[in-house]
């Protein structure tokens, strides 16, 4: 038999022998960069930091605008909280009454007093619902009676005065209770007594109308002395002083 054709070979112009084109295993291939998909998020990631940049300068536009607003309302018009004035309290009974074996306390009591409230703006107006009343000791805050009042208009540069507010109670005293209440009955320079109104109040401006918001009046300092006798006496109210804080209601809780 014979052999096959011999393999054909070419010669370069120079006289060598060129490379054979065969694929070689051991080569090394060229480097190609790996594909990253996170090229695909940055769009959707400069949109949302867009969108939260925006938001966030109107947000604040909108409350420079708020800021300017009432600033302008508080030149304009000079808005002062109502003030309200307790002018006396009489108290006619003032008993703490104990059972001879100790085992129970009664306490009855009946205050009279007068109170004003004054508007001092040019342009508000205010509207308040009935008033619930409540005296207790400033020292220990035990209850001594409670009252209202009616509810009523006030208008600007207006004061309103109430004569004969009626404060009562009748009502059985535990042990703790008469403890911390028996000492203030013994003072000599008067019991320590506190004076609270809660309400709710509309603000009328103009053509403006805000929401009820509820507001506490306090009157402290108030020094009043068990009577003796029929004739009533007359408690100190030359230092007191009434507040007015609001009273914003979240869920269960009042601030």
């Amino acid at each position: 038999a014979t052999a096959g054709p011999p393999a054909a070979t070419t010669t370069a112009t120079n006289g060598g022998a060129t490379k054979s084109n065969l694929y070689n295993p051991t080569s090394r291939q060229p480097y190609r960069q790996p594909y990253n998909r996170r090229h695909h998020h940055r769009p959707r990631r400069n949109y949302c930091c867009c969108c939260c940049f925006w938001t966030i300068l109107i947000i604040l536009i909108l409350a420079l605008l708020v800021a300017i607003a009432g600033s302008i309302l508080y030149v304009l018009y000079r808005p002062h909280r109502p003030s309200f004035t307790l002018a006396s309290l009489r108290i006619h009974r003032l008993n703490l009454t104990t059972t001879a074996d100790s085992a129970s306390s009664h306490l009855s009591t009946l205050f009279n007093l007068t109170l004003s409230s004054k508007n001092p703006n040019s342009h508000l107006t205010f509207t308040y619902d009935p008033f619930t009343l409540s005296c207790v000791t400033s020292n220990n805050d035990v209850f001594i009676g409670n009252g209202t009042l009616p509810a009523f208009i006030s208008n600007s540069k207006n004061e309103t005065t109430f004569k004969g507010v009626v404060i009562t109670t009748s009502s059985d005293l535990d042990a703790d209770t008469v403890n911390n209440l028996r000492p203030d009955l013994k003072k000599k320079n008067g019991i320590p007594l506190k004076i609270e109104m809660d309400t709710k109040v509309t603000v009328k401006m103009d053509g403006l109308k805000s929401k009820k918001v509820g507001i506490r009046v306090t009157c402290d300092d108030i020094k009043g002395t068990v009577p003796k006798g029929k004739s009533p006496s007359v408690a100190n109210v030359s230092g007191s002083k009434c507040k007015v804080d609001l009273r914003i209601k979240i869920w269960k809780w009042t601030f």
